[in-house]
């Protein structure tokens, strides 16, 4: 039975005004200069694709309706986040009721609206599909700070289909917040 695999990422970003940033002489945002207590809030949208192809399960097991399996794997992000995302992912498959549920641990490593680099981390995220629609949605929460800008991002997601290579698309949206150091 071949069956769709539930969207692991993010996508294009769309920048709302930056507040308390400090700029240049021309008035450009500095993203390494920005007072301590500044907070700052940006809208975010991106595409992105899951590297199912080369994705390495560890283990699999069957249940009494389909079977729980656990892999990493490498989402690729595009848009206002650019960079990649590590998933150890546990993916739970009911063929009964024909669904997909994908929970776990991710770090995300990239930039943010053109932030310095950033690492976060979420281990909150859970990503629905339908496997007889194809149908794909989630969220994630990136929040624990690992390197980089403290920033924490909620993001929404869709599956918009799959790539010329068989891997699952998918489209984001949602907010990050900068806080000063």
């Amino acid at each position: 039975m071949k069956y769709a695999r539930a969207l692991y990422g993010l996508g294009l970003i769309t920048v709302t005004a930056f507040s308390g940033v400090a700029g240049d002489a021309r008035g450009v945002a500095d993203p390494t200069k920005h007072s301590h207590r500044d907070t700052r809030t940006v809208q975010v949208t991106g595409t992105g694709f899951d590297d199912l192809k080369n994705a390495i399960v560890h283990w699999k097991k069957p249940t009494p309706t389909g079977m729980i399996q656990q892999s990493t794997e490498i989402v690729e992000l595009y848009g206002d986040l650019r960079g990649r995302v590590l998933y150890h992912v546990t993916s739970v498959f009911d063929f009964v009721n024909g669904t997909l549920v994908n929970t776990g641990d991710q770090v995300y490593s990239g930039t943010i609206a053109g932030s310095l680099p950033v690492m976060i981390h979420d281990n909150r995220f859970r990503f629905e599909v339908n496997l007889l629609t194809s149908e794909e949605s989630g969220q994630v929460f990136l929040s624990d700070h690992i390197a980089g800008p403290k920033v924490r991002c909620k993001l929404d997601g869709i599956g918009t289909g799959l790539n010329s290579d068989g891997n699952p698309t998918f489209k984001y949206d949602g907010e990050c917040t900068f806080r000063g150091e």
